[in-house]
């Protein structure tokens, strides 16, 4: 057996997150610590990225806070994360999203996806 995927498959956690695709308008609930307090924080953001695969597999989530991009990079395997909640569907037809960079306004918005319910 490959020693390296016996390690990852040991340390992985059993948290379930809802699955989502880049695009997605989502909120992650994150774990802080300051000192010997613990409190959570919520992230929202669009997800521009997802990579990897197995233990390192990470997502990248953008929000914009007073007309600045922040970025965040997140491991799917961090035990920080308390929650993920999906708010938005979006649809978008790249994998990689790193051309909101350049847009702000109206231009950087991502139509969301419609469902049909059967």
């Amino acid at each position: 057996m490959d020693l390296i995927k016996y390690v990852e498959e040991q340390t992985a956690l059993g948290k379930t997150f809802p699955t989502f695709r880049p695009g997605d308008n989502i909120v992650v609930s994150y774990r802080i610590v300051e000192g010997d307090k613990v409190r959570i924080q919520d992230y929202r953001g669009d997800v521009i990225q997802i990579k990897g695969t197995g233990a390192n597999r990470t997502f990248t989530v953008r929000k914009m806070s007073n007309g600045v991009g922040v970025e965040r990079i997140i491991p799917f395997t961090s035990p920080n994360i308390e929650d993920i909640k999906i708010l938005k569907r979006g649809k978008v037809r790249r994998a990689r999203l790193y051309y909101l960079r350049d847009l702000v306004g109206k231009k950087a918005r991502i139509k969301e996806r419609k469902f049909i319910k059967a």
